[in-house]
């Protein structure tokens, strides 16, 4: 197995319930030195297409259609305008993805072609990605939105989260969670079944272990009643 995990930290703004807030976001590029699969491309195109260089994009994954997981993926996905690497997202979250780009459309007449945009791939729970010997095993994990998933690689020992779950609490865009209840099961159906020393790759923030987020799991239903950090 050639793969490997490159990681870019890119700093934009998310809007969330008609507020804005400052976002630093994560994003994976798996592969080898020929292919890679560019996972929640966030923010800054410039920057993750310096990471990835002259490798080629095999797939843009969104592991939910926030807008800070769409901002860049045309850039990415179109980096060879000759072959164009396909953009998976959820089904459900393709309300999110809908809104998103038509909202662009309106603000500006080039951008009009974006109304009708579409993901190219209906990600689902269960499905498999493949590179550089490495496989990404498609974990749907519903409550931060809809069809928020989680990918997770036995070869490279890893989780990828997005933002369903965080180091030390359940992933949050802003100052709400948007299904608690369904974010904080699919968390506990996430962490039971895999190896306690499997990294987890958030969408923000550091990387932690199955083991060390699992032991906490238990008590973060008590989020449900804590006061916004923002307060």
């Amino acid at each position: 197995m050639d793969a490997r995990i490159d990681k870019v930290v890119t700093s934009g703004k998310v809007t969330v319930d008609d507020t804005e807030y400052d976002i630093e976001s994560n994003t994976y590029i798996v592969g080898d030195d020929d292919a890679v699969i560019v996972i929640d491309p966030a923010n800054d195109p410039e920057a993750i297409l310096k990471e990835i260089g002259e490798r080629e994009v095999m797939a843009v994954i969104c592991t939910d259609g926030r807008d800070h997981h769409l901002g860049a993926v045309l850039e990415i996905a179109e980096a060879d305008e000759d072959d164009p690497a396909p953009i998976g997202l959820h089904s459900r979250d393709r309300l999110l993805w809908r809104q998103y780009f038509r909202a662009l459309a309106k603000k500006d007449e080039d951008s009009e072609f974006m109304k009708d945009l579409t993901p190219d791939i209906d990600i689902e729970d269960g499905g498999v990605f493949e590179i550089g010997g490495a496989q990404l095993e498609v974990m749907h994990t519903p409550g931060h939105t809809p069809g928020s998933i989680c990918l997770y690689s036995e070869q490279l020992g890893v989780l990828f989260s997005g933002d369903t779950l965080h180091k030390g609490r359940p992933g949050r865009v802003g100052d709400e969670y948007h299904d608690l209840q369904d974010q904080l099961n699919s968390i506990g159906s996430l962490l039971g079944p895999l190896p306690k020393d499997t990294r987890v790759l958030p969408g923000q923030g550091e990387e932690t272990t199955v083991g060390d987020e699992d032991a906490q799991w238990e008590s973060w239903f008590a989020l449900a009643q804590e006061p916004s950090s923002e307060d």
